[in-house]
């Protein structure tokens, strides 16, 4: 591992571990998906199995979280959602001034959207790479689509500006979502008027799903050079 990508893990595991102390005994927990939230997941873990932490249960936002979880002991909700979480913990690939953020490079955009919508609070967890000043200058934008109508999705987003193309997964052959969806990663460039875009695109059939999270991140924890800092959603 080379230096630069061993501090950006440390970052990660710093800003991961550091959203744990949002999270108290009895609480209802989402659990998020990629290479930072998957810390503040281990760390729960971690001091269950410590008894620091009592009667905790947990919602996967992925398969591969859902995994790591189970092989933690951490106790998980069903995939119906039967409760509202105290707190959601996860990760995003851009994040703007106003908190609203880019989210999907994992593919669990959809399980993470609902998982944020359901619960009271939601701490993203990022390393200071992941901030911007406008969204979509530092990440493409993932939406997450039915194959059925799959070049009229396509030929939708191209026509609102983006250069979409369809994500593949390691083998060579389209990534398909936890959903059975595929995803098409839109380059918009820069995309200075988020919520306008975020309508749009949620009220066109086939578009299961797109990763901009507009007003739902209540506080950013971001580790950098200069150590960790918490940052909450202006009212």
């Amino acid at each position: 591992m080379s230096a630069d990508a061993a501090e950006s893990e440390r970052d990660k595991r710093a800003a991961g571990e550091r959203a744990v102390d949002f999270v108290q005994s009895g609480m209802a927990v989402g659990l998020g998906t990629g290479s930072t939230a998957i810390h503040a997941t281990r760390r729960i873990g971690e001091l269950l199995r410590a008894g620091r932490l009592r009667d905790i249960v947990g919602f996967a936002t992925s398969a591969a979280t859902e995994s790591e979880a189970r092989r933690l002991q951490i106790p998980l909700l069903p995939a119906e959602l039967p409760r509202e979480l105290d707190v959601t913990i996860d990760g995003a690939d851009e994040v703007d001034a106003a908190l609203n953020l880019i989210k999907g490079g994992g593919g669990a955009l959809l399980r993470e959207k609902i998982a944020a919508q359901s619960s009271r609070r939601v701490v993203i967890v990022v390393d200071e790479s992941k901030r911007s000043p406008t969204l979509g200058l530092k990440h493409t934008l993932p939406v997450e689509v039915l194959r059925y109508g799959l070049h009229a999705h396509t030929r939708f987003l191209e026509s609102l500006g983006a250069r979409a193309v369809l994500r593949q997964g390691t083998d060579g052959t389209p990534f398909v979502t936890d959903e059975g969806n595929v995803v098409l990663d839109c380059d918009f460039g820069a995309i200075p008027r988020p919520a306008e875009l975020a309508a749009v695109l949620s009220a066109h059939a086939g578009i299961v799903e797109h990763g901009l999270f507009i007003g739902l991140a209540t506080d950013l924890v971001v580790a950098g050079k200069e150590g960790v800092a918490h940052v909450k959603r202006e009212a």
